[in-house]
């Protein structure tokens, strides 16, 4: 399974916001650091912000934070959110139109392999994914690694 790159975004997002020393990230800051475009990644900051991910701020010391602590962000719950319900193949859409549906076997064991993929995110946290690493991921994004995780 492929993730679109607005989901990797989003979760590059929540990395970069789990490691800032800064309580509120600027956007630019997110976008230079992974050398990403400031505009699809506002684009995605608002959809994160939509579904309660992150809180936004204008103006003078605003900017993007978590609304929860990284041990209460799933990797799966994201994924889902950000991945929205589209459908694998046509066969899961409720405007199916394959003529070979009934009588494939297809879609079960795409099923299976969606839901055992999912079930697997759901295991981590945004605090797994950064804890063991969050003093390299701040050296690869240049931030002040003098600051802990929150």
């Amino acid at each position: 399974m492929r993730l679109t790159t607005q989901t990797d975004y989003a979760l590059r997002v929540l990395v970069y916001l789990a490691i800032s020393p800064k309580e509120h990230a600027r956007i630019r800051d997110i976008a230079d650091a992974y050398k990403i475009s400031r505009d699809h990644l506002a684009k995605i900051v608002q959809k994160l912000q939509h579904v309660g991910f992150v809180s936004t701020a204008r103006g003078k010391g605003g900017g993007v934070r978590l609304c929860s602590a990284i041990n209460e962000i799933n990797i799966g719950t994201v994924v889902r959110e950000m991945e929205g319900t589209e459908y694998l193949v046509e066969c899961f859409s409720p405007d199916n139109k394959c003529v070979i549906t009934g009588a494939c076997s297809l879609p079960k064991a795409l099923r299976e392999a969606v839901e055992g993929f999912m079930a697997a995110l759901d295991h981590y946290t945004l605090e797994d994914v950064i804890c063991q690493r969050s003093v390299a991921l701040r050296k690869a994004l240049q931030l002040d690694d003098s600051s802990a995780t929150r």
